[in-house]
């Protein structure tokens, strides 16, 4: 990786388009600092301690920390990836959407402007809803009369204005820059998490080392998360190059004295086809209850009961987002591909896969690879998802800030982004050449 951004910045063009991404990434690490007017950040700060396994811990580990201290970028990117998820879910639903899918250039650009509105929509919403959540936790500073009113709206345009800035910003990496810019805007607020997730690491290890008889144990469990961060860090990158390779073989044709077709090739399928979406679904649901519990002063009864079972650190929690994973890895599969269409466009091309006849066999035999590839996919996110809060139960390192979610989003747009960066090398050698 390090040979290759080397490599890059050797060519001038690509060497303007780093510097172009590298400053984007800054300027939005200086947005994650300016405070929003009219909050109070060390009570926000206080209260989101208790938080981390909520829906509002969850947005505050993709923005680097931005919510805990009251910034402008307190809302992140997440409405606008929200936003494509409805809007590509509606895709399949609506017909007109559909189209608008099929048009080619044209129709992307008229569904990238409603992904927009949607996004500023949801900002909108999700503001509002913030302040009066921070209003009912006596974050805001000021609470009665016209400068209640002169507060929400400040605090709601802020955030929402924020979350505007962001995604231009990762507009303009995708026009200028090197990357997806969503996701190297969420890959720049995941990696500013390490620095304070190593700290609490350190903090528990020298905790060991001023009371061993109470803290003896993290001598051992505080430098052995770090091998096991390194270990998934690994595990993530073999999986995100595996691939089940489906043989074809093209029918000879001949044309005049030239034949043409006749070789053979493989139809790749990756592992981890769904990336990290259905761990994000899955959080997003679990988080609600929790969520909602912070509404809520002190639930009793019944209520308590149901609240504590949907805790992170409980056996229920882990059982659901098994489950959850899973259930949307065959969601999200079902979205990406259509085993007949496949098996119609092989047979339009005259390729057939060895052994199997052409058609609804094709088809039925490239659903069950994608079942069983889906299978091992869902559960290497499961499992990725799992680990930090069975690590946590088990060594009682517990407020961790980096989770599964987080390092396979971090590691996958990381090689992603030197692919990309590979490939234009590569069109620019052949350029070369050619010329």
């Amino acid at each position: 990786m390090f040979n290759t951004l080397k490599n890059a910045w050797r060519i001038p063009d690509l060497r303007k388009k780093l510097l172009f991404t590298l400053l984007i990434v800054v300027a939005f690490r200086f947005g994650s600092v300016v405070p929003v007017p009219f909050l109070d950040a060390s009570a926000l700060s206080g209260l989101m301690e208790g938080a981390n396994e909520t829906a509002l811990g969850y947005i505050n580990m993709l923005t680097g920390g931005a919510f805990s201290n009251a910034t402008l970028f307190a809302m992140g990117i997440t409405p606008y990836i929200n936003s494509s998820i409805i809007i590509q879910l509606l895709t399949v639903a609506i017909p007109p959407l559909e189209r608008l899918a099929k048009e080619g250039e044209e129709g992307r650009k008229k569904l990238a402007a409603i992904t927009r509105y949607v996004t500023v929509a949801l900002g909108l919403i999700q503001g509002t809803a913030y302040y009066f959540f921070l209003r009912n936790n006596s974050v805001t500073l000021y609470n009665d009369g016209f400068s209640a009113v002169f507060t929400a709206i400040i605090i709601v345009l802020a955030f929402t204005a924020g979350t505007a800035l962001i995604m231009w910003m990762g507009e303009q990496i995708n026009q200028k820059g090197v990357g997806n810019g969503i996701s190297i805007i969420l890959f720049a607020g995941i990696v500013a998490r390490l620095p304070v997730t190593m700290g609490q690491v350190w903090n528990y290890f020298s905790a060991a080392l001023q009371s061993p008889e109470s803290y003896g144990k993290y001598f051992v469990f505080a430098p052995l998360f770090i091998v096991v961060f390194l270990a998934v860090i690994w595990v993530i990158v073999f999986m995100n190059d595996s691939e089940r390779r489906i043989p074809v073989q093209y029918a000879k044709k001949v044309v005049g004295r030239k034949i043409y077709g006749g070789q053979s090739t493989f139809l790749p399928i990756k592992v981890t086809m769904s990336g990290v979406m259905p761990i994000i679904f899955a959080s997003a649901i679990l988080s609600i209850p929790s969520t909602i519990r912070l509404f809520i002063n002190e639930p009793t009864g019944f209520w308590k009961g149901f609240f504590d079972a949907f805790s992170s650190s409980g056996w229920l929690y882990s059982v659901l987002y098994l489950f959850l994973i899973v259930i949307f890895a065959y969601f999200y599969m079902t979205i990406q591909y259509n085993p007949l269409e496949m098996a119609n466009n092989l047979r339009s091309n005259n390729g057939t896969i060895p052994g199997i006849r052409p058609g609804r066999p094709t088809a039925e035999f490239i659903s069950k690879i994608l079942s069983k590839v889906t299978l091992i996919g869902a559960i290497f996110l499961a499992v990725v998802a799992i680990l930090p809060i069975v690590y946590s139960n088990v060594t009682g390192m517990y407020g961790l800030s980096m989770g599964g979610t987080s390092v396979i989003i971090m590691v996958g747009v990381a090689l992603e982004t030197v692919k990309q960066i590979e490939s234009q090398m590569m069109m620019r050698h052949y350029k070369g050449f050619l010329d």
